[in-house]
């Protein structure tokens, strides 16, 4: 239990169902849908829609989800990857040829099809109970009668409104001032397109005038996209990866997602006494940031589309992580690994629901980098992701870029069970950090203890490009400790990630947590 004396926030508790999400309108939007009659699946696709527009900066209508889900009575945990493509025509070749090294982030080469209104037309139809139509009702008013603007967004519009151009400017900054906190955004062009999804499905979004207003625009900017890739642009259900640590196991979606970057994380970390150490202390800080530059060198090696990802039972595999802690010095650090070409970011929503008959969803939504690509089509003002940039360029390497692949992505919802019993949905939002989030805040709960939200507020540390990001939550003497190690210590401006989680008990009650890094809440009935 927190110290009521100071500065903090409580779970919170119901029986019926709870959503955690970075928005309080997502979240109520969620709540409102559950107590229609509405499911988990229900509540967690409508309220995803409205962070689009709660937080634009973070997701939309042209980004791409990763959905882990249960069903009600049974622990199996299913997987959809609704990322998209490249278009057909991509060649990594021709970006070599330009005397490129990377895909340019705010360029049509980066842009790829968006696919998570395809996956939210499947699972509403699949499992789903009120219909799309209902579900994308309350975004259609918020979109067209706009939203306050919310501190945290507030504070990320003017860095990540840089990337904004041409029709980009036009819907998401006209005059080129950043949005402040309680100005009205909104988007009356993703309300006309959200209300012919409602009535025509996927094919309104894939098909006819709205894809022929993206192509448009990409066409213009010399993009090789093509109607045939937006009309073939499909999610797939697909079967997630799993790691033991403790005694809970951690469900990851497979590749193209970095989830098994975590498992290989916490294999790592299983060869310390992590829970004899000071939680916030500079020892428990120093192996961390030791094991992920271990794992995320490994994800840098491996991880692609699936259908490229040929060595991910040997990043799995318990001899890999007793080679890779064996190379950790408990006193010094060591140098960063490679650095990626692929491109990074921190910026994201993830919203998970537990509804009262206890089905749960963990879903997770991005258009990538701060406003996607900038590119916004000129008409509906669908800003368009640039998931592009997570390729690279390496000839030959698994995540190379090719015509009709995924890239490699960074977004990942996660999953807890014990004793093969589905516990916890949970997701930690803040790009590249999100392993390594996903393992900090199991390592929380099980090493020391921590309820979900004593997890998510504890202070986060993270080994990034060379640097060791130490939230202001530690004390000075700590950073000064993990100097004396060998690591360049950085305290970032802004506050590594955010988290929701929600606990299923024993006894069936659900306990929900959420970030206060975000603006959002967890809310029950």
């Amino acid at each position: 239990m927190r110290d009521f004396h100071l500065p903090g926030r409580s779970a919170i508790y119901a029986s019926n169902g709870i959503c955690a999400t970075s928005h309080p309108l997502a979240a109520q939007t969620a709540i409102n849908v559950l107590q229609r009659g509405g499911n988990a699946m229900d509540a967690a696709i409508a309220g995803a829609m409205i962070l689009g527009i709660c937080e634009p900066q973070m997701t939309g209508i042209g980004g791409d989800c990763f959905v882990l889900f249960s069903k009600p009575g049974d622990n199996t945990i299913h997987a959809i990857n609704g990322s998209g493509r490249a278009p057909a025509a991509a060649q990594a070749a021709e970006l070599r040829a330009r005397g490129l090294d990377a895909v340019p982030l705010y360029a049509p080469e980066a842009v790829t099809i968006p696919c998570a209104i395809d996956a939210f037309c499947r699972l509403s139809d699949d499992h789903g109970r009120l219909g799309l139509d209902a579900l994308l009702a309350p975004t259609i008013q918020y979109a067209q009668e706009g939203v306050p603007v919310a501190p945290r967004v507030a504070l990320d519009w003017p860095r990540a409104g840089r990337a904004l151009q041409g029709h980009g400017l036009t819907h998401y900054m006209p005059g080129g001032t950043p949005l402040t906190t309680g100005q009205i955004f909104r988007a009356p062009g993703q309300a006309e397109v959200l209300r012919r999804i409602a009535r025509e499905g996927r094919r309104a979004f894939y098909e006819g005038e709205v894809a022929e207003d993206m192509l448009t625009t990409l066409n213009a900017m010399g993009g090789v996209h093509t109607a045939e890739d937006f009309a073939g642009a499909t999610s797939e259900y697909t079967t997630p990866v799993s790691g033991d640590y403790k005694d809970v196991t951690l469900v990851e979606h497979p590749p193209n997602g970095q989830g098994a970057t975590a498992i290989l994380m916490l294999n790592i970390l299983k060869h310390f006494d992590i829970s004899l150490m000071d939680p916030f202390g500079s020892q428990r800080a120093h192996i961390e940031a030791e094991a992920a530059k271990l794992a995320y060198d490994a994800r840098n090696r491996i991880i692609a589309d699936a259908d490229y990802t040929t060595r991910l039972d040997k990043m799995l595999s318990p001899e890999l992580a007793e080679k890779l802690a064996a190379l950790i010095d408990p006193q010094s650090a060591m140098p960063a690994a490679a650095p990626l070409t692929e491109a990074v970011h921190r910026d994201t929503i993830y919203i998970t629901v537990v509804d009262r008959d206890r089905m749960a969803v963990s879903l997770i939504y991005s258009i990538f980098h701060g406003f996607g690509s900038g590119i916004a089509s000129e008409k509906f003002g669908i800003l368009l992701q640039n998931r592009g940039a997570g390729f690279n360029l390496q000839q030959g390497h698994p995540n190379e870029m090719a015509g009709s692949k995924r890239p490699m992505h960074t977004i990942i919802p996660g999953m807890l069970t014990e004793g093969g019993r589905v516990t916890m949905p949970f997701g930690v939002m803040g790009g590249q950090y999100q392993p390594n989030g996903h393992a900090r805040f199991v390592s929380n709960l099980r090493d020391f203890g921590m309820d979900p939200q004593s997890a998510i507020d504890a202070p986060r540390c993270f080994a990034d490009a060379g640097q060791l990001k130490v939230e202001r939550g530690y004390c000075e003497s700590v950073r000064q400790e993990l100097a004396d190690m060998g690591h360049k210590i950085v305290i970032p401006d802004e506050p590594i990630g955010g988290a929701q989680a929600i606990l299923i008990h024993d006894d069936g009650v659900l306990e929900g947590g959420s970030d206060p890094r975000k603006d959002g809440c967890a809310l029950g009935y």
